[in-house]
């Protein structure tokens, strides 16, 4: 058991949650709980965690679609999915979908906390590193690495934005696919606006490009 680990539990079955936080906590763990996908994704962009513990049955977003949306924004913290959902062909579906682990439901305790264990000795150099034309991006400590070694710490948000455009980076994304993409909780497309202007700020001018009239695309650092 690593002390302190924080774990995000994603589970609408309440009985199960209350469960999973009590065993967790007195184990060490600091717990935060998230019944639904809308919150699940709203913590797994807001906050860090060492695990997610995720249940595929969720209301409003399905644990797999919050999962792949977390991959896509940058988010790379472990997943362990719990499920009813126990052939092979639902493991191998979760797996592909972007988590590590898989186990079903119902399961055994002492086999629960050694697969958190496990993922939790995972080293923490398996982060991605996203290239773009002038630097990188390291998802994992948030930092961007810019021309002459200078390195540049990016916010959740800012980084959440860099990396989905650095995914695709020949791709010219609308402000509301941006919006819905990075900034789920957000009402008003200028966020978007607000952000690349902050990505530009940091680490270049030329970093993110305007294609007028439809949105914004990946560029490259400007050195000047």
């Amino acid at each position: 058991m690593v002390d302190g680990a924080r774990i995000l539990i994603v589970e609408d079955d309440k009985d199960l949650a209350r469960m999973l936080q009590d065993l967790l906590g007195s184990e060490g763990y600091a717990t935060t709980l998230a019944r639904d996908g809308q919150r699940a994704l709203h913590e797994g962009l807001t906050n860090s965690f060492d695990v997610l513990l995720l249940d595929r049955g969720l209301p409003v977003i399905d644990g797999l679609s919050v999962l792949m949306k977390l991959r896509d924004r940058g988010v790379i913290t472990p997943a362990l999915i719990l499920s009813a959902l126990a052939n092979p062909a639902d493991r191998v579906e979760g797996l592909d979908r972007g988590a590590e682990d898989y186990l079903p439901k119902p399961f055994d305790i002492d086999e629960l906390l050694a697969r958190l264990r496990a993922l939790l000795r995972r080293p923490r150099s398996m982060a991605h590193v996203l290239r773009f034309p002038g630097g990188s991006f390291d998802t994992d400590s948030r930092t961007a690495s810019l021309a002459n070694s200078v390195v540049v710490l990016l916010s959740e948000r800012e980084g959440s934005l860099l990396a989905h455009l650095a995914k695709r980076p020949n791709q010219v994304f609308a402000r509301g696919e941006l919006l819905d993409a990075v900034f789920p909780d957000a009402d008003d497309r200028g966020v978007v606006d607000t952000y690349v202007h902050y990505l530009r700020k940091k680490i270049g001018r030329k970093a993110v490009l305007t294609i007028r009239g439809v949105g914004y695309q990946l560029g490259h650092i400007d050195e000047a």
